[in-house]
């Protein structure tokens, strides 16, 4: 994806995604970034105000589903899809993994599907083609319930033991939330578009991206909502960064700390 430099480092961004092996469940895959359909026919899949923006690279042995064949498995080892929101860039991996569940909220669900996608900005983010296979949806509403971390309305995934949280975090999208996954020694949460610079949820000095904070405005649906919540993350990794590590879809430093760790 497009280039951007931070204190003199140039990356590329990324697409952060996050594969779950578990002993019940099979595979579940956090969002699934381009699907090979976007790499080999991006002018059918892909809007050109897309590819415009983020410059994306086409490789096809980038695509998740590449990626979970080369650990060793198939695509129908995936048996769950957990989407931070449908946005072409999360979502057009989808056909790739035609048998699997997708779980996502409701409002997303509703926003890309129905009628909204009329408008123009939605015209780009959401793309009819990533579910013309017409996927086994689940999706779910907030229920206040037990808190997690001080966030309030946080479901677990229906039919799935492993503990895996949605995360409401709207603010971006109609439906937009994070992901969390319980760890061997803490937390991760997957933060999807929630943030998009790890400088925004610095609790000690929190900083914007010039180029990253434009693409924000541009895309977001709520922009009060998309502002408090990255308060409610600084606090999260104020009080709690010990138990939970977040991070988000875009940002190149962020993922260099599971691949250059050896995580990812």
């Amino acid at each position: 994806m497009r280039e951007i430099e931070a204190d003199g480092d140039s990356r590329r961004a990324v697409c952060h995604c996050l594969l779950l092996e578990t002993d019940r469940d099979g595979l579940i895959l956090v969002d699934t970034g381009l699907g090979t359909p976007d790499v080999t026919s991006p002018e059918r899949t892909l809007s050109p105000e897309f590819i415009g923006r983020a410059q994306p690279v086409f490789d096809i042995a980038e695509t998740a589903v590449r990626r979970v064949e080369k650990l060793g498995f198939e695509a129908g080892d995936v048996r769950h899809i957990v989407l931070t929101h449908l946005d072409l860039d999360h979502a057009g991996g989808l056909p790739d993994f035609p048998e699997a569940r997708v779980h996502l909220m409701d409002a997303e669900h509703r926003a890309a599907l129905a009628s909204a996608g009329w408008h123009h900005e939605d015209r780009i983010r959401y793309r009819p083609a990533h579910w013309a296979h017409r996927p086994d949806w689940v999706t779910y509403v907030p229920q206040r319930g037990e808190a997690w971390f001080g966030f309030d309305a946080v479901r677990p995934l229906e039919g799935v033991e492993a503990e895996v949280l949605l995360v409401p975090l709207g603010g971006h999208t109609a439906g937009h939330s994070a992901v969390a996954v319980r760890g061997a020694d803490q937390w991760l949460m997957h933060c999807g578009d929630a943030y998009y610079f790890h400088g925004e949820v610095d609790p000690e000095d929190p900083r914007g991206h010039p180029g990253m904070d434009l693409l924000e405005e541009i895309t977001e649906v709520d922009r009060p909502l998309r502002i408090a919540n990255h308060a409610r993350l600084r606090e999260l990794v104020r009080r709690y960064g010990g138990e939970v590590e977040v991070f988000s879809s875009h940002d190149p430093w962020e993922f260099a700390r599971f691949v250059d760790g050896g995580r990812g």
